[in-house]
């Protein structure tokens, strides 16, 4: 049974705790790593928590979203938003990469050709190694996407569930872990652009042929479905990119 909720949020100071979702995302994360919060610990209610961490709800709910999207917290509908159990899927901290790529400078090409390294090598494992329920999962990803094409935000949620999926069906959770880390930060940095996406149904198309060589346990055809599909969405995000920067340059994109 799920536990009850942590007596650790009956002490907290809502004037010392931050307002954005990035620091929500901050103090739940040191709240694990330091061990208040524990695997299968539910989350107060959406407005209790909201006021225990001094800040609004739709912040509030915009930093579960980010911890919930790599893992990290999950939400059941009826019963609440809990920490991830052990037996579920690792992620790693993105932060550290984060701080070398600010260091060093990394570019999102860099970035891009990490992800499609890890994910076309997991793509053809998962192929192999998905059991029916990890099926079941990625099509129910895939119908989310369909039907949130009009939601770019909406459809990316559905878009990186799919992903972690079959990084899960891999059954290697090194590779797991780093596709994680990498995609958490490529999946901040599509977020701020997503709104501007142009044709998010063939996004969802690509899912699908992906999904189709899974189905087949072709691994070649699993690991080339996904480079192709990552090949198309960096060119999607730079378009949206540079869209951006002509309309805060009060040109026309």
């Amino acid at each position: 049974m799920p536990k009850k909720t942590p007596a650790v949020f009956q002490n907290l100071n809502s004037e010392k705790n931050g307002t954005t979702a990035e620091e929500v995302v901050v103090r739940l994360r040191d709240m694990i790593h330091n061990g208040e919060l524990s695997p299968g610990d539910r989350l107060p209610p959406e407005r209790d928590l909201a006021k225990l961490l001094g800040v609004s709800r739709p912040t509030l709910r915009a930093g579960i979203r980010s911890l919930a999207t790599v893992g990290i917290l999950q939400s059941r509908q009826g019963a609440g938003t809990f920490v991830a159990e052990r037996h579920e899927s690792p992620t790693l901290d993105s932060s550290a990469l984060r701080m070398l790529s600010a260091l060093h400078g990394f570019t999102s090409d860099e970035m891009f050709e990490a992800r499609l390294a890890l994910e076309m090598s997991i793509a053809g494992m998962a192929a192999e190694r998905a059991t029916s329920e990890q099926m079941t999962l990625m099509a129910e990803q895939i119908t989310g996407m369909y039907a949130s094409i009009d939601d770019p935000e909406q459809y990316l949620v559905h878009d990186m569930k799919f992903h972690q999926t079959i990084a899960a069906a891999s059954n290697n959770r090194i590779l797991t872990s780093l596709m994680n880390m990498v995609a958490t930060i490529l999946f901040d940095s599509r977020s701020k652009t997503v709104k501007r996406a142009r044709d998010l149904k063939e996004s969802a198309e690509q899912h699908h042929n992906i999904y189709r060589a899974m189905r087949e346990h072709d691994a070649e055809a699993a690991s080339r479905a996904m480079h192709d599909h990552l090949v198309e969405t960096q060119k999607a995000q730079r378009l949206e990119e540079e869209e951006a920067r002509a309309l805060s340059s009060g040109l026309e994109p």
